[in-house]
């Protein structure tokens, strides 16, 4: 299969399995195709048996700098309702994917896509990388996942402020606060990061994904009823004074002015 704004490629012996979000020209940040395409590909690489899952954006800029403002700034309720549904279907997908999942996050991971690193298994970043949840800059909240699996990362107080502020932490601080696992030099993200990825490939495949299967569980009683929230307050903040000032700022290159 192919993809516009998606590439899926695998290593030699075709056990990894990498997704690259291809739109550098935007900073790889995500509209509704190219959701749609990572869903597909997800599905791809876990319909061909890959072993783990690399997730990580094209060129040098940004893993995933975040979701379209452009086409989020005039949603209504219900269209956000829906986009919120189509982001918490990938950021589900990787986080329910058979194999560990990887984010190899290069340069920004603001909103969207710090969830998607947030929705894999382990996360390792180049030195350069900037990471956070910045929806309160736009008037909304995060709306695929953040306020869930954030504080399991971070812990209750430093989620709170990163989300309440829309603070960045660069590689150093986002390791220390337990964000990622890994800070290496820009250029070798890719070279460590395929080696994590073929040792895990390596294990046993059965014992690994049941591991994965059990590690998961532990959140299952409680994580689907957040998440439902969250759908539902993200989408309600689209069509007030904030959301659009915020978004309308943030395409005019300007600071908002909110109420």
């Amino acid at each position: 299969m192919s993809w516009e704004t998606v590439r899926l490629e695998w290593n030699d012996d075709e056990t990894v399995a990498t997704l690259f979000v291809d739109r550098p020209d935007a900073l790889n940040a995500l509209d509704v195709a190219t959701l749609e395409a990572m869903g597909e590909a997800i599905e791809a690489a876990a319909g061909d048996d890959a072993r783990a899952l690399v997730l990580t954006g094209a060129g040098d800029d940004a893993f995933i700098a975040g979701a379209d403002i452009g086409y989020m700034r005039d949603l209504s309720t219900e269209e956000a309702q829906a986009w919120g549904e189509l982001g918490h279907d990938v950021a589900d997908a990787l986080e329910a994917f058979p194999a560990p999942t990887i984010a190899a996050v290069n340069g920004y991971a603001f909103g969207g896509g710090c969830e998607m690193a947030l929705a894999c298994d382990l996360r390792v970043a180049g030195e350069s990388a900037v990471i956070g949840n910045t929806e309160v800059d736009l008037g909304i909240i995060p709306g695929w996942g953040a306020t869930q699996r954030l504080p399991r990362l971070v812990g209750d107080e430093t989620a709170r402020r990163m989300i309440f502020l829309g603070e960045r932490l660069d590689a150093d601080s986002a390791a220390e606060a337990g964000l990622v696992g890994e800070v290496v030099p820009d250029e070798d993200l890719e070279d460590v990061v395929a080696e994590l990825a073929e040792r895990i490939a390596a294990q046993p495949a059965f014992a690994v994904q049941s591991a994965k299967r059990a590690l998961n569980r532990r959140y299952e009683s409680t994580q689907p009823a957040g998440l439902e929230y969250e759908k539902g307050a993200f989408a309600g903040l689209f069509g007030t004074p904030d959301q659009r000032e915020g978004m309308t700022a943030f395409l005019e290159d300007r600071d908002p002015e909110f109420e």
